[in-house]
């Protein structure tokens, strides 16, 4: 489960979506992310699907790998439907036990599920067409007025683009790790679930002594560098506005003006 995340790594294609400036593509991981609070029916939800799966085609990556990054969070959705199936009052559909299942519990839980599953693959799309080099660039770019007030953008930008980096290369740690034990008789794959979350502990020590050091090693190399921040600091290749940016954000503020109108009507 752990291999399956996606969310850090960049799928190298070349496709509209890939072409665009990052600020667009922020901006469109934000603006997805809000519409998805805004309705809460059927329709509404089945309009956010469609405007994501017309994005997702025109990233050039396929599908597959594009929902792999749902198995890592199988869990959490497991569990969290759970809680809004028994816990949520209303009218009660099914009793047993102590548990009793609501139609409110059941609506509740269908919705979370879905933007969940919408919320993370929006996030994937961001992320698998933009290097890290570029969305760490555009994060400082979009949020450049906030030096106004103090705010260390940059440092903000260069955290998220490690974090970003060291995301495949410890899913990579893992794989050596698992491969490691299981050479030496360990099990990761048989068992039920608690059984394999079970054997997943014994990864965790060595996998927080390797980032430690690779954190470590990184910092001393930077400061060997003499790395002081964004301040003088340029860019070999500044970000620009094209006409497709400019064509993108029309289509991003005219889905935004739909899912407001689908919103408040489909209720």
């Amino acid at each position: 489960m752990i291999r399956d995340i996606t969310l850090g790594q960049y799928y190298e294609t070349d496709s509209l979506i890939h072409r665009l400036d990052p600020r667009v593509k922020l901006a469109f991981t934000v603006i997805y992310i809000v519409s998805l609070y805004l309705g809460r029916s059927v329709w509404f939800f089945l309009a956010a699907f469609a405007f994501l799966a017309l994005v997702i085609a025109l990233t050039n990556v396929p599908v597959k790998f594009m929902l792999r990054g749902l198995k890592a969070i199988l869990i959490l959705l497991i569990i969290s439907a759970l809680f809004n199936i028994f816990l949520v009052n209303g009218t009660v559909i099914f009793r047993f036990w102590i548990f009793r299942v609501t139609r409110e519990g059941l609506q509740m839980a269908g919705m979370l599920v879905v933007r969940l599953c919408l919320l993370v693959t929006s996030s994937s799309v961001m992320t698998l067409t933009t290097t890290p080099n570029r969305l760490t660039d555009g994060l400082e770019k979009a949020l450049g007025f906030l030096k106004v007030i103090r705010v260390p953008v940059h440092e903000i930008g260069m955290m998220m683009s490690i974090a970003l980096r060291f995301i495949p290369i410890l899913m990579e740690e893992v794989n050596k790790i698992m491969k490691a034990q299981m050479a030496r008789g360990a099990d990761f794959d048989s068992g039920g679930l608690i059984k394999k979350a079970k054997a997943m502990v014994p990864l965790l020590v060595p996998l927080f002594v390797s980032a430690f050091r690779r954190a470590s090693d990184l910092a001393l190399a930077m400061e060997a560098r003499c790395y002081h921040g964004g301040d003088g600091r340029t860019k070999l290749h500044p970000l620009k506005y094209s006409r497709e940016d400019f064509l993108a954000y029309l289509v991003l503020l005219l889905y935004f003006a739909l899912m407001l109108v689908l919103g408040r009507v489909l209720k």
